[in-house]
């Protein structure tokens, strides 16, 4: 896992959101929980077009299998938020996420997570297929470490 801070230039992918006054907790800044629906946000906008197949989500797909997120600055309403998505790593069955929240040009948090393939019909992990492979590689700006 890298220990450096990601960049806006590390990233192909962005997701634009807007903060809404639900988001706030009592202390008047964004809550804490909500950059993880951020980062669901950026993940699924990500892999849209795979997505957009009718057995996805019935035979195949991914499942998120771990999260974090380290909060780098205060967020406060209004903001627009660019989330920068991206796929730092692939495995056999998982692959590494990584997603940087930015307000203009400041990083406000940096979330890193863990993505399975899984097989839905076996109710189990699966390889992640040539195709989603792909799919990966053609999105990214830098290329996402890969193990066998």
């Amino acid at each position: 896992m890298r220990s450096q801070l990601p960049q806006r230039e590390d990233f192909a992918h962005f997701h634009r959101l807007e903060t809404r006054w639900s988001d706030l907790d009592m202390l008047g800044h964004v809550n804490n929980a909500r950059y993880f629906s951020f980062d669901e946000s950026a993940r699924l906008d990500y892999f849209a077009p795979l997505a957009s197949a009718p057995d996805f989500w019935k035979k195949e797909g991914f499942i998120l299998a771990r999260i974090g997120c380290d909060f780098l600055q205060q967020l406060h309403h209004p903001a627009v938020v660019e989330v920068g998505f991206r796929i730092t790593r692939i495995g056999r069955s998982s692959m590494d996420t990584e997603g940087a929240m930015f307000v203009g040009d400041k990083l406000i948090a940096v979330t890193r997570g863990v993505l399975v393939w899984f097989d839905y019909a076996s109710n189990r992990a699966a390889p992640v297929p040539p195709h989603a492979r792909s799919f990966i590689r053609g999105k990214e700006k830098l290329a996402p470490e890969e193990t066998a």
